[in-house]
């Protein structure tokens, strides 16, 4: 399964990816608001992304991890993560992960755009929603730039390096006006 943007390309992630996820989990900046913390090593980064890959090939997908790249130049530039809930809910939760260099050039809002197409025009959820650190300013940009809507604010949830973080919830409903930019 691959999705496409004017930029990107998405596309569920393998174990060629091993050795891009892991420089991408290797970098302070990345892991700064991100609870799973720097991978001791390589084998450490094929433990964590072994279930994502697995569960990107059930025969009802309920996880899906997509490996983010240029279009034009296949370059990794990170990670995208869409999480369903039970299907009654008709829900999903997305992560991302995107390498500095990539940072504030609007690569993340058009692949969460992307996702948020994919969510509710294909896989017919009625919400998706997300969860970031209060003081990730870049992240919280994306989430706003894309729709979402801030619910409310966590306290403690997020064990980072700098101690516990309260979370800001974001969400946006299918029903939502989405006023968007393309990036």
């Amino acid at each position: 399964m691959k999705l496409f943007s004017s930029r990107l390309k998405l596309r569920l992630i393998d174990n060629a990816d091993l050795n891009a996820i892991h420089i991408l989990h290797s970098l302070a900046e990345t892991d700064e608001f991100n609870a799973l913390g720097i991978p001791k090593n390589i084998g450490e980064t094929s433990s964590i992304i072994a279930p994502w890959i697995s569960a990107n090939q059930e025969e009802e997908v309920q996880s899906y991890t997509f490996a983010i790249e240029e279009s034009i130049t296949n370059q990794f530039i990170g990670l995208f993560g869409l999480k369903l809930g039970p299907k009654k809910y008709r829900r999903g939760e997305v992560w991302y992960k995107l390498h500095l260099d990539y940072w504030g050039k609007g690569y993340g809002t058009e692949a969460l755009n992307r996702v948020l197409d994919f969510g509710f025009d294909d896989l017919n959820l009625h919400r998706i929603q997300a969860g970031c650190a209060v003081g990730n300013f870049g992240s919280i940009k994306v989430l706003e730039k894309a729709g979402m809507f801030r619910e409310g604010r966590g306290r403690q949830l997020l064990p980072l390096k700098s101690g516990w973080s309260d979370n800001f919830e974001y969400a946006i409903l299918e029903t939502d006006d989405r006023n968007r930019t393309s990036n």
